[in-house]
């Protein structure tokens, strides 16, 4: 049986302690506070809330027309007016349509009775209504701007992470960073962006490659960026000093934007923006559009949709005809991330030959990309949860064939085996807890290969990329090393950057803050709950890392398990989703 999000949040959560549970952030959406503010744009008015935190929140505001009907699986097509002159933008948004299956395995019920780990994990999860019509942007600014056009703030654009598949703007506000900010003496506004999501967003195939629908949920993020560019004035920002930030599938997005039409990310003759921050993300190496994969997640989307009878030029004209709710459980009837097929991704950005002209990683080391001023980095443990599902790979030989298998379907098993190899069968991962973690007999193989493969090795892959004269900075976080079976985990990230305030938390805000205002991490303003800082060297300089650790930052070298890395950079055109 598998399960949604939040059924299996319901399940996890009977097994956790109250006591003990770190409880999620909840949207601020006080409906009870009288105080709204208003922005005038070229596309009508647009009204928000004024929070208790100092912040006014904009949320859900169109800015493409519904991606419904003959629009579904179209790329977005720009909004130039509301309907009614006016938009109500005092709530949470809407969120995308959300591909939910997980599957519930005892392993996975049982880490979820971790203190906090459930609510890090689904950190992020939508809590407002789920509708196809989701295209919206919200636009967070400190509160009590005077002569907000003339303020020109910078400004920091997320994009929502979830595997491509779930993710929202929803639980990501500005309720610690943007007070941060103003306290640092740097204000500036948060943007969030709604993209298409599974299906509905990242639909392969040749039938798409064919009609010019791939990387839908990429277009929908450079409009936002446009939208940006055209109105963020309007709400005090600077649209030359904008810096996109994205975490996990929003990480690759992040990328993906540098790489888009091969790094050309003007828009009206100037850049889109200056500066990028890739949290957990960088580089996923995937094979094309109408590669054997992504052909494979159509035809069974197609089938699920009942529309397996159409001919072949037809069955993208059938998935746009049927019912929101038909077309909706065929997005969900393949496999989902948090699953047995874990990061071998059923939705992704893939290479079609316009939009992303080749691989990731092909683009990077062709250096097709626009290079700017970013800090990337990883937490040390990333493919733990999700190598909770494999339990029966219980032999070196059975790993090598899952991997060949359910990633590496172009590869050798000679190329695989050799990758097995580089590994041995029980690697520190997590690191520093030992073999008492080993839950079955290949786990900590599978999430030391995983997290390397699709994160740490891909960071130092973009990173050795990178330009001399263009400053990258990188990190690791190590701050939860302690956590049972998961170490620092996938999305531990998360809570740092948006909800705690605790002095490793505000020490790391500060950076981010200070990289948004001026594109160097170092000129944060020293205060007394962000000691910890130690100098964050460039990477470029001697290929270090700042170690973010649980109450201390060092600065260590990049070259963990050297060996492994460079049989991946070597083999990378085999070792492709």
């Amino acid at each position: 049986m598998r399960y949604g999000a939040l059924q299996v949040l319901a399940l996890g959560a009977s097994l956790v302690h109250p006591a003990v549970a770190t409880p999620v952030p909840a949207p601020n959406n006080d409906t009870a506070t009288p105080t709204t503010a208003s922005v005038k744009l070229a596309a009508g008015n647009v009204v928000g809330a004024v929070g208790e935190d100092g912040v006014e929140y904009f949320r859900g505001i169109p800015f493409a027309q519904p991606p419904v009907g003959s629009l579904r699986l179209k790329p977005p097509v720009r909004l130039e007016s509301f309907e009614s002159g006016e938009v109500q933008a005092t709530g949470v948004g809407p969120a995308c349509p959300q591909m939910t299956a997980i599957d519930p395995t005892p392993l996975l019920l049982g880490v979820l009775a971790i203190p906090g780990v459930q609510d890090t994990l689904f950190f992020g999860s939508t809590t407002g209504d789920e509708q196809e019509d989701c295209l919206t942007i919200s636009v967070m600014r400190p509160a009590g701007l005077q002569n907000a056009t003339d303020a020109k703030l910078p400004v920091l654009f997320w994009i929502y992470g979830g595997g491509f598949e779930t993710g929202s703007p929803q639980m990501y506000d500005g309720s610690v960073l943007i007070p941060e900010s103003v306290s640092q003496g740097k204000p500036m506004i948060l943007v969030s962006v709604n993209y298409r999501l599974g299906a509905f967003g990242f639909l392969g195939g040749n039938q798409v490659l064919q009609d010019g629908a791939a990387n839908l949920g990429l277009l929908d993020q450079r409009m936002g960026l446009e939208w940006v560019a055209d109105n963020i004035a309007a709400f005090g920002g600077d649209p030359d000093a904008v810096t996109i930030w994205g975490q996990s599938a929003g990480a690759m997005s992040v990328f993906d934007q540098l790489a888009l039409y091969d790094g050309d990310n003007t828009y009206k003759g100037r850049p889109l923006f200056r500066g990028a921050i890739l949290s957990s993300g960088s580089l996923t190496p995937t094979e094309p559009v109408d590669g054997v994969k992504a052909q494979g997640i159509f035809d069974a989307v197609v089938e699920a949709a009942g529309c397996a009878s159409a001919e072949d030029s037809a069955k993208l004209d059938c998935l746009r005809e049927v019912d929101y709710e038909t077309f909706q459980a065929a997005s969900n009837s393949v496999p989902a991330y948090l699953s047995y097929d874990s990061l071998a991704f059923s939705f992704a950005p893939r290479q079609d030959g316009r939009i992303l002209t080749a691989s990731p990683e092909t683009l990077a080391l062709e250096g097709k990309y626009a290079a700017v001023p970013m800090i990337i980095g990883n937490q040390e443990n990333e493919a733990t949860v999700f190598s909770l599902f494999q339990a029966n790979i219980t032999t070196e030989a059975e790993l090598v064939t899952y991997l060949n298998d359910i990633f590496f379907r172009s590869a050798s098993r000679e190329i695989v085996e050799g990758l097995v190899a580089t590994y041995p069968p029980n690697p520190d991962s997590p690191a520093g807890i030992g073999p008492s973690n080993e839950t079955y007999p290949e786990y900590k193989r599978l999430a030391a290969i995983l997290g390397d493969w699709e994160f740490i090795f891909m960071s130092r892959l973009l990173l050795q990329s990178y330009p001399e004269d263009v400053p990258a900075w990188s990190y690791l976080s190590t701050y939860e090393r302690g956590t049972p079976i998961l170490g620092t985990f996938h999305a531990t990230d998360l809570p740092h950057l948006y909800y705690l305030t605790d002095d490793m938390s505000k020490s790391i805000q500060d950076a981010y803050i200070a990289f948004v205002d001026c594109l160097d991490p170092n000129q944060y303003k020293q205060s007394n709950s962000s000691g910890y800082l130690s100098y964050w060297p460039k990477w470029q300089e001697k290929e270090k890392l700042l170690e973010l650790g649980s109450n201390y930052t060092r600065v260590i070298g990049d070259d963990e398990r050297a060996a492994s890395f460079e049989y991946v950079r070597t083999h990378i055109e085999s070792l492709r989703l």
